[in-house]
């Protein structure tokens, strides 16, 4: 069946019927570990393949027997290389008028729809992602690349008169490309972030040196081939690869315009600073995790709430900056709801994502598992484990960091495990009596990234609106009680440690903050 035929994958169908996409992955992942993996991939700069640095090999989570790719690391040398790149193809780039450019992005879109099973399958493998999972992210990849460039057209480039002081004085505004963009992308979204983050900056008019995660290398050298397929023209997009260190000689190097970046709280901070010391400031837009508390009040739907939270705190491991890691519950249905959110949580399919029926697989490094060992510790010291707590042991087991799903109670209000993001899958849960207590709890926090609430009293859902600080509220939401966002219907806003402007991805003010405003005023005489 061809690609088009097939449902297409978000995060929030789950009751589709997704058969023929599943048959079509099958042939794919047997495709991509033939003749994708275990090859060497150098950095890409000004349209040519670039073997500097030194090598480091990376392996699959879910095997670690499966060698994803050989890959150079980055230095100083190389990111400046990159950066000349981008800023000899700056200048043409954003002299193109903004409707040329959106033909050129657009056939990126294409082509990034084109090879989207290939990219999921990657992800999958390099990831760990479910198949749903991986698939839904390839579709949001397309998705915000075509919802960003309908924002630039709906705007008319962000191009708009102003009033006159005078007759024969012509006035306008306009917002104008920074010059070259960093883009720095995580491991969890590979693709989706990556992307989004990348596109927004070349369609405002940006060159863009990109580097994925060190454990997402294969993912994005997928993302370039689709852009040299789609004839960007050379140094517009350049990737660049390695871990913190290549990171860091981004941060440092004096050349770049501004950054994108998605991480944690401290390095986008530690990031800010660095890049606010410089002679001017430039602009740092960054998303940087979240806490992500959910109320259920005494009048909610229990097998909503527990389906809902089961699916948010445990998809992609909990290693999702929206992923709901600390649930609020009434008193009076406590029991009702843990009772039916462990047994869901019980029944979660644990194992190889290439598998069809796996809903989790394993967390992505040694790193990861060491928290986790370290988080139920202190919840065993501190509070009660009701489900979950241990490593799984046996046949693919013992080739990666496969965790049980945890779910914790009986820890005090301001216990770490309630405060900070474990980017685990890993849950806490607290009782209470007075909803607008339980919301000023979970605002206590230094994140408000999403949030959300399951109530049918009309008075406790206005109550959680009102007060909950997150940029993304979500109200009796079955397939994620605060997952799940998606291209123009959802934007996802990070306040407080979870963003830096006040303004989110995926919604109608991401693209202005990749470019700057001026006013032309021209005499006519």
């Amino acid at each position: 069946m061809s690609q088009n035929a097939l449902p297409r994958v978000t995060y929030s169908n789950i009751q589709a019927d997704f058969s023929g996409v599943h048959d079509l992955l099958d042939t794919v992942i047997a495709k991509v570990r033939a003749e994708v993996l275990g090859k060497a991939w150098p950095h890409r700069i000004g349209g040519e393949d670039v073997a500097a640095g030194d090598i480091y090999d990376a392996v699959s989570p879910i095997d670690n027997r499966i060698l994803l790719g050989r890959f150079h690391r980055a230095d100083a040398a190389v990111v400046d290389r990159a950066v000349a790149a981008a800023r000899a193809a700056q200048k043409s780039w954003s002299a193109m008028p903004w409707q040329d450019r959106l033909v050129a992005i657009r056939h990126f879109a294409d082509q990034l729809e084109n090879e989207k099973f290939q990219l999921a399958a990657a992800c999958l493998i390099e990831v760990g992602k479910s198949r749903l999972e991986a698939m839904g992210e390839a579709e949001e990849a397309i998705d915000l690349v075509r919802y960003y460039a309908s924002q630039m057209e709906e705007n008319n480039g962000f191009v708009r008169p102003l009033q006159r002081a005078f007759d024969n004085e012509e006035t306008s505004d306009r917002l104008r490309p920074y010059g070259v963009f960093g883009v720095i992308a995580p491991f969890n979204f590979p693709l989706a972030l990556s992307v989004g983050m990348l596109s927004s900056a070349l369609i405002a008019g940006n060159t863009v040196v990109y580097k994925p995660s060190e454990f997402a290398g294969l993912t994005g050298a997928l993302i370039m081939r689709a852009a040299d397929a789609a004839g960007l023209p050379a140094g517009v997009l350049n990737m660049i690869r390695g871990d913190g260190s290549a990171g860091q000689a981004m941060i440092d190097h004096q050349g770049f315009d501004g950054f994108a970046f998605t991480g944690s709280h401290k390095v986008g901070s530690d990031m800010l600073r660095k890049v606010a010391s410089g002679v001017f400031n430039r602009p740092v837009i960054a998303e940087m995790g979240g806490k992500n508390p959910t109320y259920v009040a005494a009048s909610a739907d229990v097998e909503r709430a527990a389906q809902g939270m089961m699916r948010s705190a445990f998809g992609l491991q909990g290693q999702k900056c929206s992923a709901g890691s600390k649930v609020y519950v009434h008193t009076s249905i406590r029991d009702a709801f843990v009772e039916r959110l462990v047994a869901l949580t019980k029944s979660i399919r644990i194992g190889d994502p290439r598998g069809r029926d796996i809903f989790m697989g394993p967390v992505i490094n040694e790193a990861a598992f060491r928290r986790f060992e370290q988080a139920c510790s202190n919840a065993e010291r501190d509070g009660h484990i009701l489900a979950g707590g241990n490593r799984l042991t046996g046949g693919i087991y013992d080739h990666g960091f496969y965790v049980e799903p945890t779910i914790v109670d009986s820890l005090p209000a301001d216990h770490p495990l309630n405060r900070d993001e474990l980017f685990l899958p890993f849950l806490t849960v607290q009782v209470f009596d007075d909803l607008q207590a339980a919301i000023a709890d979970g605002n206590a926090v230094a994140y408000g990234l999403t949030a959300g609430c399951y109530a049918s009293d009309q008075a406790e859902i206005d109550l959680f609106l009102d007060r909950a600080q997150a940029g993304a509220l979500y109200v009796n939401r079955v397939s994620g009680a605060t997952t799940g966002a998606w291209p123009g219907i959802q934007t996802f806003c990070g306040w407080k440690g979870s963003g830096l402007s006040g303004k989110g991805g995926l919604g109608p003010f991401y693209l202005p903050q990749f470019m700057r405003e001026q006013s032309h005023t021209i005499w006519k005489g």
